[in-house]
């Protein structure tokens, strides 16, 4: 689902400020007994719109957004939609979001994304897995060989999914030059699966990937930005926690004089 607020004028961005976002709902994690001690705050609403208030504050800054564990409407959000709540309370004037699992009235996880730039095509794939709930949000900005694709992904956490998984990522991103893959991706650089995806495509490993879980002592690098070589990436770098168990991760991406674009010149809403 992809839904526009109002624009003023629009220009092709030389580079994109991304970030990608576990947001565990709105809920935060400050240590590993707060999973059973405060595990009655994962099925209910409390604070977690305060905590969403403080991500968008700080979302303003950036011209892309990925989020991932976003949830779409239950019991534990208060029956929000969280990707539209943040796109109006920090501007952007597109957002798209790809529910993925729904469990009764109590959660509801989806893929998400914040524009600044009006994508040309968004779609929706479902990833491979045994048990259902995972997928992959398709944004394409611009057409043809010159155009930008961006794929937000929440993979699964054991090796033999997620090779799977991003075995099908592989193959949506042929005939792609210009390529970005965000999101928590419950792996580091050095695992088997990465390596494949990096032999297979253009994405390129970063040299020094910042540790983005847990959010209180980082000390594994599952969040990522990964860039086609057409891409330069600079600036790559965590950011304190606001919500989730996982630490925001962020980079400035320089793209090739040959990709054109539309981007917003203002925040949504204000005409």
């Amino acid at each position: 689902m992809t839904r526009e607020l109002p624009t003023r004028d629009s220009s092709s961005p030389s580079s994109l400020r991304v970030l990608s976002c576990n947001i565990l709902a709105g809920g935060q994690v400050k240590r590993y007994r707060e999973y059973v001690t405060q595990s009655w705050k994962h099925v209910l609403p409390t604070g977690k719109r305060a905590n969403l208030n403080d991500l968008a504050d700080v979302l303003c800054d950036f011209d892309l957004v990925a989020l991932q564990e976003a949830d779409f409407g239950s019991l534990r959000s208060g029956f929000l939609n969280q990707t539209e709540y943040l796109a109006e309370n920090a501007g952007f004037p597109y957002w798209s979001h790809q529910p993925n699992r729904r469990v009764a009235k109590v959660a509801a996880s989806s893929n998400g994304l914040l524009s600044r730039i009006k994508p040309a095509e968004v779609l929706d794939y479902p990833l491979p897995g045994r048990i259902r709930g995972r997928g992959v949000l398709f944004a394409r900005y611009g057409s043809g060989k010159h155009s930008l694709v961006v794929l937000v992904a929440h993979l699964s956490l054991g090796p033999q999914a997620r090779a799977h998984q991003l075995g099908y990522i592989t193959e949506l991103l042929e005939g792609h030059p210009h390529a970005l893959l965000v999101g928590d991706l419950n792996t580091p650089i050095e695992s088997p699966e990465l390596r494949a995806l990096f032999a297979r495509t253009s994405l390129q490993p970063p040299e020094n990937p910042p540790a983005t879980f847990p959010s209180w002592a980082p000390n594994r690098a599952i969040d990522h930005i990964f860039a086609s070589s057409s891409l330069r990436v600079d600036d790559l770098r965590t950011l304190p926690q606001l919500v989730s168990d996982h630490l925001p991760i962020a980079a400035t991406i320089h793209l090739p004089a040959t990709l054109r674009m539309e981007q917003s010149a203002s925040n949504a809403g204000t005409e």
